[in-house]
């Protein structure tokens, strides 16, 4: 059975690899709680989209150039895990973290903003009533943070601050937009040529 230590030091292993950047995954995803899962999918969906990998073996890492990884660290159950992971994030290659918590003390994005700083940590608010405790950090201690739920904006986010030393991302960003603003075009045509009835009949159909 694998014990919270046991990550611990896969972590503190991994950071004295001293690996190749290319071959670490450059987004980390974490999460308070595997309940978070279903909220935090956006974030894999939005790499996934935009040609990321997911890494689940740091000393193999898969044929996609940009990777990411994602590991469930609970600030109150596991508090030395999440340090840990913030602060061998760097040596372990890792560019940018997005990070989600749920409830009234949504604590693990900005303690790990703190933790991994000067690393970038994008907050994701599970809950409406997690976005005070993720946006809630001094000054001098920053985190920038997404809409409750928004894990995909959150992933976006990551992607644009990696684009600004990886040109191939602004093409797969921009490519991203395109296709977002090609389906609005295309519903905007149909409610137009079909009328209401027609555009209504064609969403039963779609069904």
């Amino acid at each position: 059975m694998t014990s919270v230590q046991d990550l611990i030091d896969r972590l503190h292993d991994e950071a004295a690899q001293d690996r190749d950047p290319e071959t670490t995954p450059d987004v980390g995803i974490i999460m308070g709680s595997d309940s978070d899962l279903p909220v935090m999918e956006g974030a894999y969906e939005a790499l996934d989209d935009l040609g990321f990998a997911e890494q689940t073996d740091f000393a193999d890492a898969p044929g996609a150039r940009f990777t990411y990884e994602a590991y469930v660290v609970s600030a109150h159950r596991t508090p030395e895990l999440m340090y840990a992971y913030g602060e061998t994030a760097a040596d372990r290659g890792l560019d940018v973290i997005v990070a989600g918590a749920g409830g009234k003390s949504a604590d693990l994005p900005n303690m790990t903003a703190s933790i991994a700083y000067p690393i970038p940590v994008i907050g994701v608010p599970v809950q409406e009533k997690s976005v005070d405790s993720v946006i809630g950090m001094p000054t001098g201690a920053p985190i920038v943070a997404v809409d409750a739920g928004k894990s995909y904006n959150a992933a976006l986010s990551a992607v644009q601050l990696l684009s600004r030393a990886h040109p191939e991302l602004v093409e797969r960003l921009k490519a991203e937009h395109e296709s977002l603003q090609g389906d609005v075009a295309a519903v905007s045509r149909d409610l137009h040529d079909l009328g209401l009835d027609g555009f209504r009949a064609r969403d039963e159909d779609g069904d």
